[in-house]
């Protein structure tokens, strides 16, 4: 979170406060895109009880610090990132238990929302972005080695941490969870990332803050999901259900690193295409000299 505050800088996170567009877009997708769209792939399938729940769970989560991560990598604004999951971390305090209560009546799960989980994210997420944000701001020669480091950091505990997940419990979720939940895992954030970048298109944001709040809207806090499920119901109720948020930020991951492969690969192509371009005149200019010269 350091290594991102430092990409960070102070005029452009005031211009996004002051002329809030973007991050009012990237609320209202994150709080109404999400829940709506978790309710509707439960209804499909025809989930009720407790699998219904959980995946109403999902969809009624903030997004977390791993939305800012996967929008540097894709080159989006990561100040508008961070502005974005600030704010939507701060309205969970009063969303999720709004949202739980529409959507899952009956469960009486707004008071089981985390208060101080969430709270502790938050901190956990601006104190080390604001020591990132100063380093930039006063000493910005050390930011791009600070930010290099820090994300070097990151990928190779993200790849540790997958692998190890996926020696302990990457059969264990093949065989106990259902095809409808493995299904809704997947479709979830894809549907998230492609109505975030869709709205933001209509509202005319430009490219990277249209990448910022597909990411925004598609990627949930997962941690605050599980906090839930094992703070409000017995191991027993639950079972492999636990292991729901785990299927989730799996395919959430997988997603987005297709979307990043793409975007390099998108660039790679136009600028080959550009330099071919812009070598093709200078070609031609070589090709008629010798013409001119036997004229």
């Amino acid at each position: 979170m350091i290594s991102l505050g430092c990409t960070m800088e102070v005029p452009k996170i005031k211009g996004h406060i002051m002329r809030p567009k973007g991050m009012v877009i990237a609320v209202l997708s994150q709080f109404g895109i999400m829940p709506l769209t978790a309710f509707c792939l439960a209804k499909a399938f025809q989930m009720s009880g407790i699998s219904a729940v959980v995946v109403m769970l999902i969809g009624c989560c903030p997004g977390g610090n791993l939305s800012n991560v996967l929008t540097l990598a894709l080159q989006g604004d990561m100040n508008l990132s961070i502005v974005m999951t600030t704010c939507s971390t701060l309205l969970a305090l009063g969303m999720m238990p709004l949202l739980l209560y529409l959507y899952c009546q009956g469960f009486n799960l707004e008071s089981a929302v985390p208060y101080v989980d969430i709270i502790i994210s938050l901190l956990m997420m601006l104190v080390p972005c604001g020591v990132g944000i100063l380093i930039n701001y006063y000493r910005p020669q050390y930011s791009k080695t600070i930010t290099k480091v820090g994300l070097s950091i990151m990928m190779i505990a993200i790849v540790v941490i997958g692998i190890l997940s996926s020696i302990t419990i990457g059969s264990s979720i093949l065989t106990v969870l259902s095809p409808p939940l493995m299904i809704i895992g997947a479709f979830m954030p894809f549907i998230g990332f492609t109505f975030g970048y869709i709205i933001s298109t209509l509202f005319k944001l430009n490219q990277p803050e249209r990448r910022t709040v597909a990411m925004e809207t598609g990627c949930q806090n997962v941690q605050l999901c599980a906090t839930i499920l094992k703070i409000t119901f017995p191991a027993e109720l639950m079972g492999p259900l636990f292991l729901f948020p785990m299927v989730y930020v799996s395919f959430q991951l997988m997603e987005a690193f297709i979307l990043i492969v793409l975007l390099r690969c998108h660039q790679w192509f136009t600028k080959k295409t550009k330099e071919t371009y812009q070598a093709a005149p200078t070609t031609t200019a070589q090709l008629k000299e010798p013409c001119e010269e036997t004229i």
